[in-house]
C-alpha cells in the first residue's frame, strides 16, 4: 500500500447553476493519514465525491493509485437491507452455505474467489468497531445511526482498500464508538483522506490539508501542530501588516513634506526672479525648470506611496479572518451556592420500557456548574434534559426548579422563526433593549450591518447557531441554566470555536451533551456525569 496516492491536476468544478467550487486546483496526497479541513461550504465533500468518481470535474483530472474505498457523510442505504447485504458479502455467504451443503456448482466457487475466510474477517472487523452483537441477518432498520455509520466503515474496510475516503465518520458516534474508530484508523496502512470536525480524530492524523482561497495547503503533523503553525503564520502576518502600515504612513508623510517644500521653493523662486529683474523669457524658463523638478520629486514620492499600499494589501491578504465572538454577559451570573435544579427518583417510560434503572435517577445542579453529560447513544441523555426543562412529564419522582429561565439548545437549532430576520428574532427575545443596543450585541455575534437583516432560513448551520446563541444568551431575563444537546454536530471548526468563545463568556450553569472531548475541555467542564444502563453516576473525568 506504500504507493497508494491521490493526484488532482488543474481541477475545476462548477454546479449546474454556474456556482464555482474549485478552479485549477492541483495537489497530491500520498500514503498516511490526512485530515481535510475548511469552513462548511468550502467544497470538502464535493472534493471527496470528485475523487471517488461520483462527480465529474469541469476541467482537470483525478488519479487514484490503488483500490478505492469511500464512506460518504450520508449513507444512501435502504432500511430493509440486512447487515450482510450492506457489507457486500451476502452472495459470498450464500455460496459458502451452498458448498458446505454439498453443492459443487462452479458458479459458487467463482463467487467465493479468495474469500473463504469472509465470515471470520467480517466478524473480526465488526468486533473491532464495537458491533460485537450484530448478526449478519439483522435488518438495517433495527440499528442506530451510529451503528449504521460503523457498519458502513466496516463494509469499506472489508474491501481492503489502498485509498480510503471518509466524510465526517464520527458523526452520530458516541464516545466508545469514536475510540473504536480511532483505533481502527490508526492501523490503516494505505492513503487515508478524511473530512472531519472531530479534533480528537484530527489529532491522530499525520498531516492536515487546508482547503481555501483556491488552493489546498498541506501542513505536516496533527491538528494541534497545524493550529500552532497557523498561529505562527498569523503572528508573522500581523507583524508584516504593522510594518507595512508604518511604511505607508512614512511615505505619505514624506510625499506631503515634498509637496510643501516644492510649494515653498516655487514661491521663493517667483519672488527672487521678480526682484532680480531678469528678462521674462529667462524667468519663465527657470520657473518651468523648478516646476518640472518639483513634479519629478512628487511623482517619485507618489510612486513610493503606491508601492507601500501594494505591500500593505499583500500583507493583509495573508491575514486570516478569525471571526471570534467577544462577549460580556454579566446578566447570566449565578451565585455559587444557589440550587437551580433538584430531581429525585426521576422515572419516565417509553411505551412499556422504563428509561432509567430501579426507582429512577437523581440530579442536582448548583451555582455556575459546567456539567458534561456523556454516555452511549440511546441511553436517555436527551430525555434527561427534557425533564430538566419541563418539556417532559415525570412518570414518578420529584423535581424542584429555582425561579429563573432555563434555555434549551436542541440538536436541530429550531428555536428561531425561520421566516423572520435575525434582528426580528432577537427583538422577540429582548424586546426592552434599545435598537442600537440590539444591533451592537448582534455585531458581537458577527451579524454586522445588513447581515442582521437576513432571514434565518438562508443562514448556514454556523450562522444559525450564532443567531440562536444571541437570542438565548441576551434574552430578557437572561438564562441562569443552559442545556445544550450535541451542539457541535455538523459545525465546522470555526463555528465550534465561536461556540466555545460564547460559552466561556456565559456566567451561568450549563449541562452539555457531547461526545467531543476537545470541545468539553475547551469550555471548562468541571463536573462529569455519565448515563449508561439506566444509571446516572458522577465520574472524575470522561469515561469511554
Amino acid at each position: 500500500m506504500s504507493d497508494a496516492s491521490i493526484v488532482c491536476s488543474n481541477l475545476s468544478f462548477v454546479w449546474p447553476d454556474d456556482t464555482p467550487v474549485f478552479h485549477d486546483l492541483s495537489f497530491n496526497v500520498n500514503s498516511g493519514r490526512t485530515g481535510l479541513v475548511a469552513p462548511n461550504g468550502s467544497g470538502k465533500s464535493t472534493l471527496l465525491k470528485l475523487i471517488a468518481g461520483e462527480l465529474k470535474p469541469a476541467t482537470g483530472s483525478v488519479s487514484v493509485s490503488g483500490t478505492l474505498g469511500y464512506l460518504p457523510q450520508s449513507l444512501p442505504l435502504a432500511r430493509d437491507l440486512t447487515v450482510a447485504e450492506v457489507l457486500g458479502i451476502a452472495a459470498v455467504i450464500r455460496a459458502l452455505d451452498a458448498v458446505e451443503s454439498g453443492d459443487v456448482d462452479e458458479k459458487h466457487f467463482t463467487t467465493i474467489g479468495d474469500d473463504w475466510d469472509i465470515e471470520e474477517r467480517t466478524r473480526a472487523q465488526l468486533d473491532r468497531l464495537g458491533l460485537t452483537d450484530l448478526t449478519l441477518d439483522r435488518s438495517l432498520n433495527t440499528l442506530s445511526g451510529g451503528q449504521v455509520v460503523s457498519l458502513g466503515l466496516a463494509a469499506q474496510l472489508l474491501r481492503r482498500p489502498d485509498v480510503l475516503l471518509l466524510d465526517e465518520p464520527t458523526n452520530n458516534l458516541d464516545l466508545e464508538a469514536r475510540h473504536k474508530l480511532y483505533d481502527v484508523l490508526a492501523d490503516f496502512g494505505g492513503c487515508l483522506l478524511l473530512v472531519s470536525h472531530d479534533r480528537a480524530l484530527l489529532d491522530r492524523m499525520d498531516r492536515i490539508a487546508e482547503l481555501g482561497s483556491g488552493e489546498l495547503r498541506l501542513y505536516g503533523g496533527n491538528f494541534t501542530e497545524y493550529e500552532e503553525a497557523v498561529q505562527a503564520e498569523q503572528e508573522v502576518a500581523e507583524k508584516n501588516v504593522r510594518n507595512a502600515e508604518q511604511e505607508l504612513k512614512r511615505e505619505k508623510r514624506e510625499l506631503q513634506q515634498a509637496r510643501e517644500r516644492a510649494e515653498r521653493r516655487a514661491s521663493n523662486a517667483a519672488k527672487n526672479l521678480k526682484n532680480a529683474g531678469l528678462p521674462r523669457i529667462f524667468a519663465g524658463n527657470m520657473k518651468r525648470g523648478a516646476q518640472e523638478s518639483a513634479g519629478r520629486a512628487g511623482q517619485m514620492h507618489a510612486s513610493r506611496v503606491s508601492e507601500a499600499k501594494s505591500r500593505l494589501d499583500e500583507a493583509g491578504r495573508a491575514l486570516r479572518d478569525e471571526q471570534r465572538i467577544s462577549l460580556d454577559l454579566p446578566d447570566t451570573n449565578v451565585p455559587a451556592g444557589r440550587n437551580l435544579f433538584l430531581g429525585e427518583e426521576m422515572q419516565v417510560r417509553h411505551g412499556d420500557r422504563a428509561v432509567f434503572a430501579g426507582q429512577g435517577v437523581e440530579l442536582s445542579i448548583r451555582g455556575p456548574e459546567r456539567i458534561a453529560l456523556t454516555g452511549p447513544n440511546g441511553a436517555g441523555k436527551t430525555t434527561l434534559l427534557r425533564l430538566v426543562t419541563g418539556d417532559l412529564d415525570l412518570e414518578s419522582g420529584q423535581i424542584k426548579r429555582a425561579e429563573g429561565r432555563i434555555a434549551y439548545l436542541s440538536q436541530r437549532l429550531d428555536l428561531l422563526d425561520v421566516d423572520r430576520t435575525v434582528l426580528e428574532n432577537f427583538t422577540a427575545y429582548a424586546p426592552e433593549r434599545p435598537e442600537a443596543e440590539r444591533m451592537n450585541l448582534l455585531a458581537r455575534f458577527l451579524f454586522r450591518g445588513a447581515r442582521a437583516h437576513l432571514p434565518v432560513r438562508v443562514l448556514s448551520g454556523g450562522e444559525r447557531l450564532r443567531a440562536t446563541l444571541a437570542c438565548i444568551l441576551c434574552a430578557e431575563p437572561a438564562p441562569q441554566l443552559l442545556l445544550l444537546d450535541e451542539p457541535t454536530n455538523n459545525l465546522d471548526l470555526v463555528s465550534a470555536g465561536q461556540l466555545e468563545s460564547a460559552l466561556n463568556s456565559y456566567q451561568g450553569a450549563f449541562v452539555v451533551v457531547s461526545h467531543d472531548e476537545r470541545f468539553l475541555t475547551e469550555i471548562g467542564v468541571n463536573r462529569w456525569l455519565r448515563l449508561a444502563d439506566g444509571t446516572l453516576k458522577e465520574t472524575g473525568a470522561p469515561e469511554v
